[in-house]
């Protein structure tokens, strides 16, 4: 059976997902979370490292902070395009003042930022705080 490999975001576990379930909200098969379902999931770094290593799908990832106003402003906008690319996209959420190591890691230096990563490479950057068409836009454009 032909599909998609993807990283379960709450356990971790791999799981293939069929190319015509990947719009239909598939589970994992272990836990019974989302895997492509249309919403952001709050991952920590080691799990944002597999799944971007290993995914078959992109994944997008907001670095954001709870004290930063323009995160929390573009929070809404980020759901709202998590739900625009359902099935084509994931896009996840990492707290750099929880997981302090992924700023530094990733060089992060001003937050919100977004970064595009595919086949286990980061394709494409982007700082501020931006509306939902434009994040689609720009997500589209880079994946």
């Amino acid at each position: 059976m032909a599909g998609k490999k993807l990283t379960c975001l709450a356990c971790g576990q791999m799981n293939r997902v069929p190319f015509d379930k990947l719009a239909a909200g598939p589970k994992c098969g272990t836990c019974g979370a989302e895997l492509a379902g249309g919403t952001v999931a709050e991952v920590d770094l080691a799990t944002l490292e597999k799944a971007a290593r290993n995914d078959d799908l992109p994944i997008v990832v907001d670095f954001w902070a709870p004290w930063c106003g323009p995160c929390r402003q573009m929070a809404p906008q980020y759901q709202t395009a998590a739900q625009a690319l359902q099935g084509q996209v994931r896009l996840v959420k990492l707290n750099t003042e929880a997981h302090p190591n992924a700023g530094a890691k990733y060089r992060i230096r001003g937050i919100p930022t977004m970064a595009v990563f595919s086949s286990g490479k980061e394709r494409a950057r982007q700082s501020g705080a931006m509306p939902s068409q434009a994040i689609v836009s720009w997500i589209t454009a880079h994946t």
